[in-house]
């Protein structure tokens, strides 16, 4: 009881920074992601090598974001699940990657993850630059041609007790058409293909940031609330077993009370 509760105070102190910290960078990384998907709208396909969608999905790559440390209830279960749906829904190779070890280990002992790769110790020092490095790679085998589409599945953090797993298309570049474009309200200075030359990505770099943020704050927030329950269980077990002991020491000195008069009476007859 006395671990349990250490523990889920150290995560409700984790919880608190990285809770700042996607809670900052959500606004702008949505932001973002909405500029580029309106004026990417406007671009034929063949324009960007991040656009390119295939006639027929033959290869895809899930980038399976868990944790590196379990006691966390289900957040990495959830990941694993989604991850197997997937790739029992599809008729496309699906090859993993894994950024934590826990959803890799459980997927590669079932037999149920082609893993090619991993970074788990991104969540050892999570910044910008880490995840930058993580996706100019994810990027460089899409646009080699390695595979036609590349999904991020992580917990995306509602709050503390609520962590809701996300598949979310990160290339190529998802299409919104019709009422969902809105392009008109933007002035191009430069032209248009030299500011998408360098803003697709870094928007897709954010992308992948805050979906590790994400995933970061719901593992404190998984486990802070995994460790409050096994605190409770482990006080009610106390007091069950409290119970317990002092009714098993109270029939054992009435069973003494009963032999010292059992003792007494048989003297004073003798």
């Amino acid at each position: 009881m006395q671990i349990t509760s250490a523990m889920k105070m150290v995560s409700a102190a984790k919880l608190k920074r990285a809770q700042d910290a996607i809670t900052q960078l959500r606004p702008y990384a949505q932001k973002l992601e909405e500029i580029l998907v309106n004026v990417s709208a406007t671009l034929d396909s063949s324009e960007g090598i991040y656009s390119r969608q295939s006639d027929e999905l033959k290869k895809v790559l899930l980038v399976a974001v868990s944790s590196n440390r379990g006691l966390c209830g289900a957040f990495n279960a959830n990941v694993v699940k989604r991850v197997m749906a997937y790739a029992a829904d599809t008729n496309a190779q699906v090859d993993t990657f894994f950024m934590g070890k826990k959803a890799g280990e459980i997927l590669v002992k079932r037999g149920a993850a082609a893993p090619i790769g991993d970074r788990n110790t991104i969540f050892d020092d999570l910044s910008y630059e880490n995840a930058s490095e993580v996706a100019e790679m994810l990027m460089a085998k899409f646009v080699a041609g390695d595979y036609d589409r590349i999904e991020l599945v992580y917990n995306q953090f509602v709050n503390a007790a609520t962590q809701r797993v996300q598949v979310e298309q990160f290339l190529p570049i998802r299409e919104v058409k019709g009422e969902d474009t809105n392009t008109g309200e933007y002035i191009y200075e430069p032209a248009k293909e030299e500011i998408l030359e360098d803003l697709i990505p870094k928007s897709l770099k954010t992308q992948l940031f805050k979906a590790l943020l994400d995933s970061n704050a719901s593992e404190h927030g998984a486990r802070m609330t995994a460790m409050h329950k096994a605190t409770d269980n482990a006080q009610e077990l106390k007091r069950s077993l409290s119970l317990e002991y002092n009714k098993a020491r109270q029939a054992a000195i009435t069973n003494e009370i009963l032999e010292i008069v059992g003792g007494a009476n048989a003297l004073a007859e003798s």
